[in-house]
C-alpha cells in the first residue's frame, strides 16, 4: 500500500499523530529529496522520542518520475507499506506525487492520502478575502510569452487566484502587478508557520513601493483580489485602452479583441505616447 504523507511547511508541531504512525511503519520511503526526508525523520526522532526503523530511501521527483515508475514492481507496492513524502507540505500540490497516484490507480494498488499542512489553504484562510472558491496557479513561468499569457490569465480571473513565488522573483511580480492594476488588493504571506511568518495586505502599487527598499527573503504565497464583473457586463476596447499596462501587453490584448495585428496596434500605442 502507498501512503502519501504531508510534512510540516515550517513548524514541526504541525505533523499529525497519524502521519507519524505512517512514517514509523514505512518499509520503503519515496522522497522528493532523500536528504531532506532523512533530516526530517531525525528531527522527529529527537523531538518525539520515536524510532523509524526503515532505512530504504529512494528519490522520486519531477526529473526522474517516469524513469522510476518504469522500474516499480506492482507486487511490492501491494505487499509493503510504502510512504511518499515531498520536501514540505502536501504531495501533489505544486509538488511531485500525482503520477505516482495515477500509477497506483492504473495498477489496482491501494493508496491513501493523510491530510496535513498546506501553504495554499493556510494563506487563503489568512487573507480575509470573502470568497469560497479559488484557483491555484502554482509558480508562474519565469519569462517570455508563456509568463505573459499566464499572468494575464491570473489578472483576469474572476475566481480568487493564488500563486507561489520565490524571494528573488517577488519584486518582479509586484512590479508587474502594479503596472497592470496598481489599485488591485494583494495579500502576501511569507514563511508560513515559521519563526518569521509575516503577512501583508495592501494595493499592488503600495506593496511594490514598499518592497523596493526591503530585503526580501523566504518563500511567498500571493493571493490576488479577483476581477469582479457584473452580470451582463462586457469588457470593451475602451476598457483595455484605459488600463495601466505596458504597451506590448496592451497591444496583445487589443489584438485578441479586434483581430488586428499586434505590431500595428503596438506602433499606434507608441505614437500616442510620443505625441
Amino acid at each position: 500500500m502507498l501512503t502519501l504523507v504531508p510534512t510540516p511547511i515550517g513548524n514541526l508541531d504541525d505533523i499529525s499523530s497519524r502521519a507519524l504512525k505512517a512514517l514509523e511503519s514505512a518499509e520503503l520511503f519515496l522522497c522528493e529529496d532523500t536528504r531532506v526526508t532523512k533530516k526530517l525523520l531525525q528531527l522527529f526522532s529527537e523531538k518525539y522520542n520515536l524510532t523509524f526503523p526503515c532505512n530504504q530511501f529512494e528519490s522520486f521527483h519531477h526529473h526522474n518520475e517516469k524513469k522510476q515508475l518504469a522500474t516499480f514492481d506492482v507486487t511490492t507496492f501491494k505487499e509493503k507499506n510504502i510512504v511518499y513524502v515531498s520536501d514540505a507540505g502536501m504531495p501533489c500540490i505544486s509538488d511531485p506525487g500525482a503520477t505516482l497516484v495515477q500509477w497506483c490507480i492504473q495498477n489496482g494498488i491501494p493508496y491513501d492520502v493523510i491530510p496535513g499542512a498546506n501553504a495554499v489553504l493556510t494563506a487563503f484562510a489568512m487573507s480575509g478575502f470573502d470568497a469560497t472558491t479559488f484557483t491555484f496557479f502554482g509558480f508562474l513561468p519565469h519569462k517570455g510569452k508563456e509568463r505573459q499569457s499566464h499572468f494575464l490569465e491570473v489578472m483576469q480571473s474572476q475566481i480568487t487566484p493564488i500563486l507561489y513565488e520565490s524571494p528573488h522573483r517577488l519584486l518582479k511580480l509586484l512590479e508587474e502587478l502594479a503596472a497592470y492594476d496598481e489599485n488591485r488588493t494583494i495579500f502576501l504571506a511569507k514563511e508560513l508557520t515559521k519563526k518569521y511568518q509575516t503577512v501583508y495586505k495592501q494595493t499592488a502599487g503600495e506593496l511594490f513601493k514598499q518592497f523596493k527598499s526591503e530585503n526580501i527573503k523566504g518563500e511567498w504565497v500571493v493571493i490576488i483580489k479577483p476581477v469582479t464583473v457584473s452580470k451582463g457586463e462586457i469588457l470593451t476596447v475602451s476598457d483595455i485602452e484605459e488600463l495601466s499596462l505596458p504597451p506590448k501587453q496592451k497591444a496583445k490584448l487589443l489584438a485578441k479583441m479586434t483581430g488586428r495585428a499586434v505590431k500595428e496596434i503596438y506602433q499606434e500605442l507608441l505614437d500616442r505616447i510620443q505625441s
